[in-house]
Order: C-alpha cells, then structure tokens, then sequence
C-alpha cells in the first residue's frame, strides 16, 4: 500500500477526487497518510475530516521565510512517512527538499510547457487558452521541482475547446480530464514503485492518455 500526501489550498477537489476511487476500488494499492492544507478555512480541509484522514494546517504567513515553510510542510510528510506527494490546488511556493525529488507530482489545468508558471492557475490558465485561440487544451501530470510548473511530463489528456466556450465551459472539460488522469497516474506508481517516476527524466517520456 502507497502511503501518499496530498497538498491543497482550497475547495478539495482532488483531494475528493482520491477519496472516492480509493473507497470504490478505482485507485487501488494506495492510501491518503496526510493532508495538509496551506489554509484553515477550506472546503479541502472538510473534506478530509470527513473522510477521517490526518490533516495539518501549515500557513505561509506562520513563518518567516520560504524556507522555514517548506521546511514545516516536510517535516509533517516526513511523519507519516509518506511516499508520494500529490499536489492538488497548493497555492504555496513548496521549497523541495532533495529527499522529495522525484516524489512529488501535480496536476496542471492546460498542456504543457504552454500556459504554466507563477500565476497561471485556476480560471487564469482557460482565460489565457481562450484568448490565445486554441482549439485544445486539457490537463498535465509533471513531476515537481524547484520551477512552477516546470518539471518533467508524465502524462497529458487532451480536450477540444468548443465555439462558444467560456473559461467556466472549459474548466468544467478540463476538469473531468483530471479526474480520470490523475488517479492514473498515481496509482500506476502504486504499481510499479514510486522510482518508476524517474524514468521521465528521458525527453519524451510522457504519455499521452485518450
């Protein structure tokens, strides 16, 4: 069983996301060890009450720099010895210690490289693909490193942008593509073993998944 940590800052969706395919059998061989949340009062951190898991809060504004946060935010991962991280809607600068290296995932609203980077996040991220006229946008998995949004691809999910589409249209497509590729992946590093993770250091090792 993969003991993972999920990351969040907000509403909980992927956290939510998890918690159901672990219930239901979807998202086999892992389990939620810690939550923590860079926010107190979030829908996220209900979520994970609710569903009986450890959570933390751990705020920026508690610290004096970056770096006795990202300090904390390890120590509290460290403690549940946690495998794998899963960041979903952290909106914190993560100062990732050597040890996390290749053990941190996120997901990203559109298809990198394009669209990524500080800011880019939430509605921001479909404004930008509307206005730059694309016609597909959709979701990537990337390993995490020191960059927003930066580290190396594991797996992108494409969907069309339709006539007519608002950036509320498109985060709803969007959305659903990140409820089937995340758990994806994730759990196919619960299968062939967290180090499978860096075998994307290889240009082109991503995958696509329909």
């Amino acid at each position: 069983m993969l003991p993972i940590g999920v990351l969040i800052s907000g509403g909980g969706s992927t956290l939510e996301n998890l918690v159901q395919r672990i219930r239901d059998g979807r998202l086999a061989g892992v389990r939620i060890a810690q939550v923590v949340s860079s926010r107190s009062a979030v829908r996220g951190v209900e979520i994970a009450r609710a569903a009986g898991l450890t959570v933390e809060i751990v705020r920026r504004r508690d610290f004096a720099d970056g770096a006795a946060f990202s300090a904390a935010v390890a120590d509290v991962l460290d403690g549940a010895e946690v495998e794998l991280v899963a960041m979903g809607g952290f909106l914190c600068h993560w100062q990732l210690p050597d040890r996390y290296a290749w053990r941190v995932l996120n997901i990203h609203p559109a298809l990198l490289p394009e669209f990524g980077g500080r800011g880019m996040y939430g509605r921001h991220v479909h404004e930008a693909v509307l206005a730059a006229g694309r016609r597909e946008s959709g979701c990537t998995v990337h390993i995490v490193d020191q960059e927003y949004d930066h580290g190396p691809i594991v797996a992108q999910q494409r969907v069309p942008v339709l006539a007519g589409d608002t950036p509320d249209t498109l985060a709803e497509r969007v959305l659903a593509a990140e409820r089937e590729l995340y758990p994806r992946v994730i759990g196919e590093a619960a299968r062939r073993g967290v180090a499978w993770l860096r075998t994307f250091s290889r240009p082109g090792a991503g995958r696509e998944h329909p």
